[in-house]
């Protein structure tokens, strides 16, 4: 008997609210793409490799980025420089890389383990993909152009807004990684090519005007 009234109990806020949505009274969906939220300034997309001012890549192919990862999406095979023609200002840069976006949790745990600020996470989240080896994003896909802009495996996409890829996920705006007051709104990481910007917050006094 318990049971059967908690059942009715259940149906009767579900009869509720489908009843509040009928009439237009109540409504907690929003319709998409007609209404879409804008997304925080932190928010976790799709990754980008980034490459230094003069064009030289920042990934040397470490692997701490898969090593971090908890979902284990991320491969990466390092090779050496050649030394009249690197990639990267290290001995050695990313060969190999690609992330399995089926797997990726968007946890950004990998942007925190790079050493060089390597790879970053941009705005963009619409990758709808036909099969599973779309969903793999290479090398290709992910390294920043030299120019600065940021490949898209699909830009005749109608349904992909290319431009939240120029959109920096923000996650080292804040002051420092100890949370030190005394490196507020001090800048505390290199430059990168192309349009994602880093600037640090505003101190208190600025952010409270």
């Amino acid at each position: 008997m318990g049971v059967m009234s908690e059942l009715w109990k259940g149906l009767r806020v579900t009869g509720r609210i489908g009843l509040r949505s009928l009439v237009g009274r109540g409504i907690v969906t929003t319709e998409y793409p007609k209404e879409f939220r804008t997304k925080p300034q932190r928010f976790h997309g799709r990754h980008v490799l980034n490459r230094y001012p003069d064009g030289m890549e920042k990934c040397i192919g470490c692997e701490l980025c898969a090593g971090a990862c908890p979902a284990q999406c991320i491969y990466v095979r390092g090779a050496d420089n050649a030394p009249d023609d690197p990639n990267s200002p290290g001995e050695r840069f990313g060969y190999v890389y690609e992330i399995n976006m089926l797997r990726c949790i968007f946890c950004a745990l990998c942007v925190e383990a790079c050493p060089t600020e390597a790879i970053t996470m941009t705005h963009l989240f619409e990758m709808s993909v036909t099969s599973r080896e779309e969903a793999i994003y290479t090398k290709e896909e992910l390294l920043m152009r030299p120019d600065g802009t940021v490949p898209h495996p699909r830009p005749d996409d109608p349904y992909a807004d290319l431009s939240e890829l120029e959109v920096a996920d923000g996650w080292v705006r804040a002051t420092a990684p100890s949370g030190s007051a005394a490196y507020e709104g001090v800048k505390m990481w290199q430059d990168t090519a192309g349009p994602a910007s880093w600037d640090p917050e505003p101190d208190q006094e600025t952010r409270d005007a």
